[in-house]
């Protein structure tokens, strides 16, 4: 990068100063005409307003005294007088430029360049009192000349010039990257920094990306970890079981309890792996969700019937209220995110408890709620309760069969949905967990 800036640099320096040379010496060739033309309208003014004319009349090679090319052209064209030839074997000038011009303007000048290109001839004509035009010229160099003359002067200075442009453009350069060097080597420390203004939201953007993929990778890190830890335990059981079994150290009454142990591991490790592999796939899935118009309360009803069975065998009661309500959503997205709030609040009630499930709606929003008169928890635990394998009492979760991912697969679809959460919840006295749809 800084290569290319500098070499941009140079080369648009190396480009300014050709031009401004070029420029420089086309304005001074431009001052220059213009001063010859200025100093030949002067003179033959001056010779036109003196005797000299007179006198040269009678001078049959010129005059010595003319520092300049004189010729006196009558009005048909033919020449009169000339300081530097004999007019006789002139040619007739009646339709050179100038001379057209003094006939009929008063006055008229001309440039012409030699076949060499090396001079250039300039001429200044002035109709006298008499009818003839007076014509003073004189040779000058040429502008390709004065380059030509000029150049060594010119490569000096534009070699010159071209080192003093390197340096600056070296210069220039690191300071135009320094500030981005330092941004990028500390990121973190940007709106401290002086970095320009308009890379301020890449430098933040880049800033949030780097730390996401940071936080991903840990998060990732630390779940294949939790993954392989809770995995341990019910393979650890159900090894152990069936070794007792194999070495025929268990029998009667105890294999069948040894069979019924490893059934509750083989069942916690499926459902583990199952709510594992729905996690990831909604973290990889890259498509976009088909939303369909759906009843959530009739969703809600038929969650509730389904789980009246396992609310019985765990002595909780499970009741539902509401009215039919609409939503746009997935279907199996939000059966799962029913049936976990419902299994989670089933799972840490207490004996006798009960679990509310609630859908009503209002002219912007649709809320559903799951209350239970459970165990609650603790304020210090509630900011995390939704992360992955996070548990506030990990006993009791094993016990129940919880795997800890229930509420972050709820998290994870609220979050698709675009929906709000909201849990309130209070030690032993219980906890609810409300959803906000916008329709």
């Amino acid at each position: 990068m800084k290569r290319k800036i500098n070499r941009q640099l140079i080369g648009i320096s190396f480009v300014a100063v050709v031009i401004t040379l070029l420029l420089m010496t086309a304005a001074f060739y431009r001052i220059f005409k213009a001063q010859v033309m200025d100093d030949l309208q002067i003179y033959a003014r001056v010779i036109s307003g003196s005797d000299i004319l007179d006198r040269v009349w009678q001078e049959a090679s010129g005059d010595a005294s003319l520092l300049v090319r004189t010729t006196v052209i009558a009005p048909d064209g033919k020449v009169l007088y000339d300081s530097n030839a004999n007019p006789g074997q002139m040619d007739n000038h009646l339709e050179r430029p100038e001379i057209r011009e003094a006939f009929e303007y008063g006055q008229g000048q001309s440039i012409r360049q030699s076949a060499t290109m090396k001079k250039s001839t300039f001429y200044y004509t002035l109709r006298l009192e008499d009818g003839n035009v007076l014509r003073v010229s004189r040779e000058a160099h040429s502008i390709w000349s004065i380059l030509y003359r000029s150049m060594p002067v010119l490569v000096i200075a534009l070699c010159a010039l071209l080192l003093l442009c390197m340096g600056l453009s070296h210069y220039l350069t690191k300071s135009l990257v320094k500030p981005i060097e330092h941004m990028v080597a500390d990121i973190s420390h940007i709106e401290e920094d002086k970095v320009y203004e308009e890379l301020l939201p890449f430098a933040r953007t880049i800033r949030s990306q780097h730390e996401e993929i940071l936080g991903n990778a840990s998060m990732r890190q630390e779940f294949t970890a939790n993954v392989s830890h809770e995995l341990k335990t019910p393979l650890a059981a159900i090894s152990g079981y069936s070794e007792l079994i194999e070495n025929g150290m268990a029998s009667g009454e105890d294999v069948v309890r040894f069979a019924a142990g490893i059934r509750q591991s083989a069942g916690r490790l499926l459902t583990l792996i199952n709510d594992t592999i729905r996690l990831s796939e909604l973290d990889a899935s890259t498509g976009e969700v088909i939303f369909e118009e759906i009843d959530l309360y009739e969703m809600a009803k038929d969650s509730v019937e389904m789980l009246q069975i396992r609310a019985e065998e765990r002595d909780v009661s499970l009741a539902l209220e509401g009215s039919s309500c609409r939503i746009l959503g997935d279907r199996q997205m939000i059966e799962e995110l029913i049936y976990n709030l419902c299994d989670n609040a089933m799972s840490y009630n207490v004996a006798k408890g009960r679990v509310l499930v609630s859908v009503k709606a209002d002219d912007t929003t649709v809320v559903l709620s799951v209350e239970d008169t459970g165990i609650g928890i603790p304020k210090e635990h509630q900011e995390r309760i939704f992360e992955r394998f996070y548990r506030v009492d990990k006993s009791r979760s094993k016990s129940t069969g919880g795997t800890g991912l229930g509420l972050a697969i709820v998290k994870h679809i609220v979050a698709v949905h675009q929906a709000e959460i909201l849990l309130i919840s209070e030690e032993n006295r219980g906890t609810k967990v409300t959803i906000t749809f916008a329709i």
